[in-house]
């Protein structure tokens, strides 16, 4: 009975064992996996290395990290692979740094990704398929950059994205297809930029109504240009003063962009158009020209035209009012004054049959004396 005791405490041993040597690999794994890059803090799946004056990333970041923060650092260029393993990133924050153009396949890896902060940097363009990636996305912040533009198709795929700041860049336009896949978007953040609320943002000004109406939230859209607009809200400028923009479409498709009027009737011999500026010409006008193909009439591409135009409609209608009242009452008049003169007439009608009897008898009485 002796033996079998003896084996059994034996095979506990050597269990015991095992399972120590297991746990001692597993432990060096985990260090390996979750070890804390120098100048960062780490706890809990969060990386901080904010306020360190870093110059690029820092090496050996650990894969299942879930937030990482590289605020007020130095950072000016990223290399497209930075964040390839951390496929488990779920807030990223990159603000107050001086990163400019971001590479198209930046964040690639990144599918979990649900928060990006890039607020206050130098950003100036963004590639088409920088997000496409990251389809989980609920929150975008590109605030305090340099961005003039917003690509077509930079916001496809990000049906989750509920908040998105474009505040305090030099956006003086936007395209309404651009917004249009955000389909759960509820904040918009759009001050600080220098609006023109010209026909390029009429049908921006269109999606921005109907983004109110299903309950969005926005800051406001207050106009630079033109002057007549100026610090006035997008969202009250009332419709009407776009409607212009349709009369700049002629009969050929010609339309108005950017200040310049494009398209136009085809050239007989295949010569590109020639944009022709002249000192002549108000700045806020130009007209296209071909060899062979019809002068472009002028074509108003500013607010301010479409308001004296408004003018000029009212004080015309306005003039014809006053003269159809004036018209009204010289009838009135006249018609009273006829009705006046008809009456008199009667009047005088009878006593001027009593005075032809009178002189009836006094012939009568003559012929009889005679």
């Amino acid at each position: 009975m002796a033996q079998p005791k003896e084996a059994w405490e034996n095979q506990q041993r050597v269990w015991k064992h095992v399972f120590l040597c297991l746990m001692g690999v597993m432990t060096l794994l985990m260090e390996a996996v979750w070890a804390c890059p120098s100048l960062c803090r780490c706890s809990n799946m969060t990386v901080d290395c904010s306020d360190n004056g870093l110059l690029s990333l820092p090496a050996n970041l650990p894969s299942n990290t879930k937030t990482l923060l590289l605020l007020n650092n130095k950072l000016s260029l990223l290399p497209p692979w930075a964040f390839s393993n951390l496929s488990s990133l779920e807030n990223l924050d990159l603000s107050n740094n001086f990163l400019d153009n971001l590479p198209s396949s930046l964040f690639r890896q990144l599918g979990n990704l649900s928060e990006l902060i890039l607020r206050n940097n130098s950003i100036t363009s963004l590639d088409k398929g920088l997000l496409q990636s990251c389809a989980g996305l609920h929150r975008l912040d590109l605030s305090i950059n340099g961005l003039s533009q917003v690509p077509l198709g930079v916001f496809d795929g990000l049906q989750e994205v509920t908040w998105l700041s474009l505040a305090d860049n030099r956006l003086h336009a936007l395209e309404r297809a651009t917004f249009e896949p955000l389909s759960n978007l509820q904040h918009l953040l759009l001050r600080g930029n220098p609006w023109e609320c010209d026909c390029n943002l009429r049908d921006f000004k269109h999606w921005l109504e109907w983004f109110l109406y299903r309950g969005g939230n926005i800051d406001g859209v207050e106009c630079t240009l033109p002057k007549d607009l100026r610090g006035r809200d997008i969202r009250r400028v009332p419709v009407e003063m776009f409607n212009y923009c349709l009369q700049l479409e002629d009969e050929n498709g010609s339309v108005v962009s950017g200040g310049v009027v494009v398209g136009g009737p085809p050239c007989n011999r295949g010569e590109e158009p020639v944009i022709i500026v002249s000192p002549e010409i108000p700045p806020t006008v130009a007209v296209v020209q071909t060899s062979d193909c019809a002068r472009q009439k002028y074509r108003p591409v500013s607010v301010r035209r479409a308001i004296g135009t408004v003018i000029i409609a009212g004080v015309v209608c306005g003039i014809v009012c006053i003269m159809m009242v004036v018209a009204a009452a010289y009838g009135c008049i006249y018609a009273s004054l006829m009705a006046k003169y008809q009456r008199e007439l009667k009047k005088r009608q009878p006593l001027m049959g009593d005075g032809d009897g009178e002189g009836d008898q006094e012939e009568k009485q003559i012929s009889s004396v005679a």
